[in-house]
């Protein structure tokens, strides 16, 4: 008599999401850099060799250990004011990860609510909410944040609530996308005939199933928020002096770039791999969470 064989039992969600991400190298790589910025960013005050802030007036313009000139004691060098650079890079990170999650965090709870209005309700609500997003879209986001900070003025706050403003129109067009798909499946058909009032229907039944492209675009809107904090910070409209921000410390030196290359290097190199770490882990979650790209 031949032995019964079981079937593998399917893997679970978090287990099968988990082997499409790591598929993708790039993204696990991604993942990796970000959960070491993490890392800095939380222990920054543990890691970092020096105060931030702390002027070495024996130091000014140290080169990094590597040139002639270095010193251990300042592994980056410093700026033209004698601050070490690894010090202020890695609470930068700290800055650019807070600035990311209040920013993406604001505006996916905001467009998350206002796309399912739009998209669910419809009518006259639909119409206002969408015309005010195209309004919205219809201006240049850089731009549209500097006037916001402008008015309200320069801080790293105000430059945070000018940035979830941005960010605003893309959830409320992606939410919005998705719930007008899923009100015609049969489950929200069901669902409203057994009962079911508006406010069930749109976060119980209709929003699980909206989740997977705001994740997405969720993780795409870091990189856009640190990218555009320093862009702010740059022009002087984010974080103000002597705050450790990557762009805020670009637009300090720019007058050292030709005799002192790594007071500009380092900063943009630090933008440069957090919103490309960013990317490529978004890259990662689209591949991973939309059915269409699975084999």
């Amino acid at each position: 008599m031949s032995e019964l064989v079981l079937a593998p039992m399917p893997p679970g969600p978090l287990a099968a999401f988990w082997g499409d991400f790591r598929r993708n190298k790039g993204a696990v790589l991604g993942l990796a850099y970000i959960v070491v910025m993490l890392v800095i960013a939380l222990g920054a005050g543990w890691l970092a060799p020096h105060d931030p802030t702390m002027q070495y007036r024996d130091a000014l313009l140290q080169p990094p250990v590597w040139q002639d000139g270095g010193s251990w004691r300042f592994v980056l060098g410093t700026d033209d004011i004698g601050r070490d650079l690894l010090s202020r890079l890695m609470f930068g990170s700290r800055l650019s990860l807070l600035v990311g999650c209040l920013v993406v965090t604001l505006s996916l709870i905001l467009g998350i609510v206002m796309g399912l209005l739009a998209g669910y309700l419809g009518g006259m609500i639909d119409i206002v909410i969408m015309r005010l997003v195209d309004i919205m879209l219809a201006l240049p986001s850089l731009l549209l944040a500097l006037v916001l900070v402008a008015i309200f003025g320069p801080s790293i706050v105000n430059a945070s609530l000018a940035l979830t403003f941005v960010a605003l129109p893309h959830y409320v067009r992606l939410t919005r996308a998705a719930v007008l798909i899923e009100v015609s499946r049969d489950y929200v058909t069901a669902s409203r005939v057994a009962g079911a009032g508006a406010m069930r229907q749109m976060f119980i039944n209709v929003l699980p199933n909206c989740l997977a492209p705001l994740i997405v675009q969720a993780s795409l809107g870091f990189s856009n928020a640190i990218l555009d904090m320093a862009a702010l910070g740059f022009l002087g409209m984010g974080a103000q002096p002597p705050t450790p921000e990557w762009g805020t410390m670009l637009a300090d030196v720019l007058q050292f770039t030709q005799r002192a290359w790594w007071v500009v290097a380092f900063p943009g190199i630090a933008i440069l791999l957090a919103v490309l770490a960013f990317n490529l882990m978004g890259d990662g979650l689209r591949d991973a969470l939309d059915p269409k790209l699975k084999v």
